[in-house]
């Protein structure tokens, strides 16, 4: 008896492994591996971080990746086989990052209407927020030893000009500290970025008595703010046209935002899992999905219903047992608070 696609000899080397290092209790064999919810695992009575570290390795140098979890008075070993490792392709991060360049140029050339000035300043504002937020994706995967390709940037059409951007995460992530770290640092990263950028845009933005055709948002908390701090003063007959970069400030908060969602596989979803079980993730995923819909953004809310309903749940990081520590359980409770800043429904024009 063996989980999934794992041969005879295979899953004796892993019995042996894990009884090596932890105390085997057992084997459960699910009634039918290929029905979603019915699963194979292994039951071992004890856990040591140490010696499921060392389990890690030993069964990484085969070819398989063991998943530890609760389970009663036990703890549940699910096996995975390590995929193939594929090689990285700088030449294309290079071209797409080009490519987005260009494509964020004409978006901002046409939000500035003809301006190459606003053009060039919307486009390194946007790409700059964008580019931060990748960046610490990609630099807390360095320091966790997660393996993770540079970021890909995505080229799309006006009036943002991008999809935005995303990194390749090639391994499995070892702890739930280092979960929470992968899922909290791009959010946090590009709203930093996004405050000064959203401040020297609104500074100068301007004000017109009315507009024939206008994008018309309701602000997010943030941005009202700092609307109310540094913008002009707007009267009761008169309009805010915001300038390109407050835009991209703008579209910055609204990625965090959707970022932070606590959905499946998204970056809220990696914090989410970082601090729950997976059936309570499920949960808080259901109402993430149902935030973005209430918040009009139901693209964004299909795609999440889609991802949500077609994968097989979060494994969550190798070893699932140790909690955050408490400084994470700080910063997740500041992360809380910049995605309710950063709440935004979704804009609609008004001819």
């Amino acid at each position: 008896m063996n989980p999934g696609n794992i041969s005879t000899e295979d899953f004796y080397l892993i019995e042996q492994s894990i009884s090596h290092h932890l105390p085997l209790i057992g084997f459960h064999q699910g009634e039918d591996s290929n029905e979603k919810g019915i699963e194979s695992y292994f039951i071992v009575g004890d856990y040591n971080p140490d010696s499921f570290r060392s389990l890690v390795s030993e069964l990484d140098a085969n070819g398989f990746i063991p998943y530890i979890n609760p389970a009663g008075n036990h703890y549940k070993i699910n096996i995975v086989q390590k995929p193939e490792k594929t090689q990285s392709r700088l030449h294309l991060n290079i071209i797409l990052f080009i490519a987005t360049v260009c494509t964020t140029l004409f978006a901002g050339y046409l939000l500035g209407q003809g301006d190459i000035w606003k053009a060039i300043a919307f486009s390194m504002a946007l790409l700059g927020i964008i580019g931060a937020h990748e960046s610490a994706h990609y630099f807390a995967a360095r320091k966790h030893g997660v393996n993770a390709t540079l970021p890909y940037f995505i080229p799309g059409f006006p009036p943002i000009g991008t999809f935005g951007a995303l990194i390749n995460v090639r391994s499995a992530i070892p702890t739930r500290n280092a979960l929470f770290d992968l899922g909290y640092s791009g959010p946090l990263a590009g709203f930093l970025v996004a405050i000064p950028v959203l401040l020297v845009g609104l500074k100068y933005s301007t004000v017109t008595a009315s507009a024939d055709l206008a994008l018309t948002f309701m602000p997010p908390l943030i941005m009202e703010f700092f609307t109310q701090l540094v913008a002009p003063t707007v009267t009761a007959d008169q309009m805010l046209i915001v300038h390109p970069v407050a835009f991209a400030g703008w579209v910055g908060i609204l990625v965090t935002m959707l970022n932070l969602m606590p959905v499946a596989f998204l970056d809220g979803g990696h914090i989410s899992r970082s601090l729950f079980s997976q059936n309570i993730h499920r949960i808080v995923s259901i109402i993430g999905i149902m935030i973005t819909i209430v918040l009009g953004w139901y693209v964004m809310a299909a795609l999440m219903i889609f991802i949500f309903l077609m994968g097989k749940g979060h494994p969550g990081a190798l070893d699932n047992i140790n909690p955050i520590n408490r400084n994470r359980k700080i910063m997740a409770l500041l992360i809380l608070i910049i995605f309710i800043l950063c709440l935004s429904p979704a804009p609609i024009t008004q001819m």
